[in-house]
C-alpha cells in the first residue's frame, strides 16, 4: 500500500554540457500529463529566477535542456517523467522574475515531423514501428508490441505520430488488442493497454470528485464490408455485421483491400464494432496523486454499487496540490450482435485458463465478503456461482499473479 503522506517530488536538469543540477527548491507549479491521442508526455513548471553559484537560473535553463521529474513514496524512488525544454517564457513583474517552462519527451519529435511513406502489403507492425523510431533516433529496449501483417498503406505529408497511431489501430482491428506507444526514462516502448501488474483501487474515501458521462452519440451499430470497385464502377457489399441496432442504424463502411482476404476484412470490421459498438461511459476522477499511474493503465473503482475496472485514457499529475485528474473508459467485456441479430458474449466455464486483469479477489462470492488486492496474470477458473456477487473463483497458474479467490464478472479475458 502507498502512504500518500510520504509522496515527494524532485526536479533535475541537465545543461548543454551534461552538468546535472537539483533545482527542486526553486520550483513551483510542477506537473506532468499524458493526453488522449498524444504520444508525448508534457511537463511544466515555474521557477524563481534566483541567482545561484552558476548564475541566474534563466541562464542555466535554456531551450533544449533535459528535465527529469522523480517521485518517491517512501519505499521506491523512480523517474516518472522527462522532457526537453520546448517553451521558455521569462516574466518580469513588480521587480520579480519568474521563468515558465514547458517540456516534452522525445516522442514530441514524432508529433512535429512529417513523412511520405509507402508500405507494401504484408509489411509487419514491428518493422514499421522500429524503422520509424530508429530514423528519429529514439531508442527502444526491445519490442513488446503487436506484429501483424498490414495491407498496402500510403501516407502523404503525414505526421509520424499519426502514422504510428494508424498502424497500431490497424493492428488492433486485426485482433492484436489495443497498444500504446509511450516513453519511459528516455526509451520508447509499445505497451498493451491494461498490462500494468499493480492495479490501484479507488474508493469513496480516497476520491475527491467523480463525474460520469454516458453517451450513445458516437455509437456504431452496423459495419459493412465493401469490395473493390468492379468494371462498372460499383462496389459489392460482401458482409454486414450488426450491433445494437435498437438505437437505430449508425453505419460504418470498411473497404476490403485489393490483397486482403474477406476473412481478414470481416475481422477488421468486427474490431470496429467491438470498439465503437458499445455505449460509452466516460468518467473523470480526481484523487490524491499516485505518481506511478500512467495513461493506458487499468484501475479499479468502488463507489456505491459501482465496482468496475477502467482504463486510464488521460491523466494529469499536479505536484503542487498533490492530486491527479484521470479520464477513464469503462473496461467491460464486449457484447455484440451477429448478422441475424442474436446476442453473443464471451463464454467461460470451469477449467478454462484466462488472463486475470488484476484487482480484488474475495474470500467468498457473497456481497459483504472481504477483499484483498491481487496481481494480474494467468489463472484457472475452478468454480462458478451463478447468483454470486463475485461469481468466479480463480486460482493463479503462473508466478506473476497471486489471485486465489472469488472475483467479479469482467475481470478476466482469454
Amino acid at each position: 500500500m502507498i502512504d500518500l503522506s510520504k509522496i515527494t517530488y524532485r526536479l533535475m536538469m541537465m545543461d548543454e554540457t551534461e552538468n546535472q543540477y537539483d533545482i527542486s527548491d526553486y520550483i513551483q507549479n510542477l506537473g506532468w500529463e499524458e493526453n488522449e491521442k498524444e504520444l508525448s508526455v508534457r511537463s511544466s513548471f515555474c521557477v524563481r529566477n534566483d541567482k545561484t553559484s552558476k548564475g541566474k537560473l534563466s541562464s542555466l535553463l535554456r531551450p533544449g535542456c533535459l528535465i527529469a521529474i522523480f517521485a518517491s513514496d517512501g519505499k521506491q524512488k523512480e523517474e516518472v517523467a522527462r522532457g526537453y525544454i520546448t517553451t521558455w517564457n521569462l516574466q518580469l513583474q513588480n521587480n520579480k522574475e519568474d521563468l515558465q517552462c514547458t517540456n516534452y519527451d522525445s516522442l514530441y519529435f514524432l508529433q512535429k515531423s512529417q513523412e511520405n511513406r509507402y508500405y507494401a502489403s504484408g509489411t509487419g507492425t514491428r518493422s514499421i514501428v522500429t524503422e520509424l523510431l530508429k530514423e528519429y533516433k529514439i531508442p527502444m529496449k526491445g519490442y513488446h508490441g503487436p506484429n501483424v501483417t498490414h495491407g498496402k498503406r500510403k501516407y502523404n505529408n503525414s505526421y509520424v505520430s499519426d502514422i504510428l497511431l494508424d498502424i497500431l489501430e490497424d493492428a488492433q482491428k486485426k485482433g492484436s488488442g489495443i497498444y500504446l506507444l509511450r516513453s519511459t526514462k528516455g526509451y520508447a516502448d509499445i505497451v498493451k493497454r491494461g498490462s500494468n501488474t499493480t492495479i490501484y483501487v479507488f474508493q469513496t474515501k480516497n476520491i475527491q470528485s467523480l463525474h460520469t458521462n454516458i453517451s450513445i452519440a458516437d455509437l456504431v451499430t452496423r459495419v459493412r464490408v465493401i469490395g473493390q470497385k468492379e468494371d462498372n464502377g460499383k462496389s459489392r457489399i460482401e458482409a454486414t455485421l450488426n450491433g445494437l441496432t435498437k438505437y437505430g442504424i449508425r453505419q460504418k463502411i470498411y473497404i476490403r483491400g485489393s490483397e486482403e482476404s474477406l476473412k481478414d476484412a470481416k475481422s477488421a470490421a468486427q474490431e470496429i464494432l467491438d470498439e465503437n459498438g458499445t455505449i460509452k461511459e466516460d468518467i473523470t476522477l480526481q484523487a490524491p496523486d499516485v505518481p506511478w499511474i500512467r495513461k493506458g493503465d487499468l484501475i479499479y473503482v468502488i463507489v456505491g454499487a459501482t465496482k468496475s475496472y477502467y482504463y486510464v485514457k488521460g491523466i494529469q499529475h499536479d505536484c503542487e496540490s498533490y492530486h491527479m485528474t484521470m479520464k477513464l473508459e469503462a473496461a467491460k467485456i464486449q457484447t455484440i450482435s451477429t448478422e441475424n441479430q442474436t446476442e453473443r458474449k464471451k463464454e467461460f466455464k470451469e477449467g478454462d485458463i484466462v488472463n486475470f486483469y488484476g484487482g480484488i479477489h474475495y474470500v467468498s462470492s457473497y456481497p459483504d465478503a472481504k477483499g484483498y488486492p491481487a496481481r494480474a496474470g494467468k489463472a484457472k477458473i475452478t468454480k462458478k456461482r451463478e447468483q454470486g456477487t463475485h461469481p468466479w473463483h480463480l486460482i493463479h497458474t503462473d508466478q506473476h499473479s497471486n489471485v486465489y479467490g472469488w472475483v467479479d464478472e469482467g475481470t478476466f479475458d482469454r
